[in-house]
């Protein structure tokens, strides 16, 4: 998309008034166009985004609808549509007022960042109430060609993470775990960054920009990578709400183990297409990661086994 969206298309968007004023938000990796529209005393949320987009951004405003009926602490889908002779979309959300958890999370009590983690936890579990649409093909299916097709570019592009054959080896010994996973819907982005604290309380989720169908555990390697950077108490309170305060089966961690094996290759892939100038800091992350697992001796992060028995609702 353009750097730039003009105030004259802005301003075309049928949900606006005259007199709403518009400021960009200009933080995140999506390519949309992001702003917070105040009008009559209110907040929402405008993403513009290009055309082409337009179905997978109907998806995800119909997936909000389902978030609304079962309850999930997100923003309200208002509006969406496309602006004539322009090449562009946009939707309409309502705005959650908040601050970035992982802003805030490093400032709150050890306590206190356990409970929003299980507060996100409990959201997580509602979110993965929704079910894939029929006929979609089996997660194990999806998620070992993506694999295959990460192994290809990780092999061409020639930046490897030391002590990967181990890791490859994990992975393939592992593979046949995903069998019976289900097709539920995933955030597939869910992090202490998408998430917004107010008045030491999660507020919402938010960026349902990255959704998809597959197994739930999955969405869980995103603590490993990133929300145990910010937080601990955060990553074991979202785990143990998820599971409403019982400790994850054998089975969580085998699959959740594998999605983090992945997740480094699928990593340096995406680093070194999307992100270069950052290949430092993901290298630094991976290799942490990987000391977290005793370089996959132990399907249970270090950060996981030595905190867990610290913190309770």
């Amino acid at each position: 998309m353009d750097n730039s969206v003009t105030e004259k298309t802005l301003r075309s968007v049928p949900f606006l008034h005259a007199e709403a004023s518009i400021e960009p938000i200009n933080n995140g990796y999506s390519g949309d166009h992001k702003y917070r529209v105040t009008q009559n005393g209110s907040s929402y949320l405008l993403r513009i985004f290009d055309d082409g987009l337009y179905r997978n951004k109907l998806a995800e405003f119909d997936a909000l609808k389902k978030m609304e009926a079962y309850g999930v602490k997100c923003s309200r889908p208002l509006e969406i549509g496309l602006l004539p002779d322009t090449g562009l979309g946009y939707y309409v959300l309502t705005y959650i007022e908040g601050e970035d958890a992982a802003d805030q999370l490093p400032l709150y009590s050890p306590e206190e960042q356990y409970r929003i983690g299980y507060e996100a936890g409990n959201e997580l579990r509602t979110i993965h109430q929704c079910k894939a649409p029929p006929g979609m093909s089996s997660w194990a299916e999806r998620k070992t060609a993506k694999h295959r097709r990460y192994m290809e570019e990780y092999d061409r592009l020639g930046v490897h993470i030391h002590g990967d054959s181990k890791v490859m080896e994990f992975i393939e010994g592992c593979l046949p775990l995903m069998k019976e996973s289900p097709n539920l819907l995933q955030h597939d982005d869910f992090h202490t960054g998408n998430l917004i604290v107010q008045d030491h309380r999660l507020a919402g989720v938010i960026d349902f920009n990255r959704l998809d169908f597959g197994d739930p555990v999955h969405e869980f390697i995103k603590a490993g990578f990133f929300s145990s950077e910010v937080s601990v108490p955060f990553c074991i309170g979202q785990i143990k709400g998820y599971h409403q305060g019982q400790e994850p089966d054998e089975s969580f961690w085998q699959l959740y183990s594998l999605y983090t094996a992945m997740g480094l290759i699928s990593s340096v892939v995406w680093s070194i297409k999307f992100v270069p100038e950052e290949m430092d800091d993901m290298m630094a992350r991976i290799h942490r990661v990987m000391e977290d697992h005793a370089g996959f001796e132990s399907v249970r992060p270090k950060w996981y086994i030595e905190g867990s028995a610290r913190y309770m609702v």
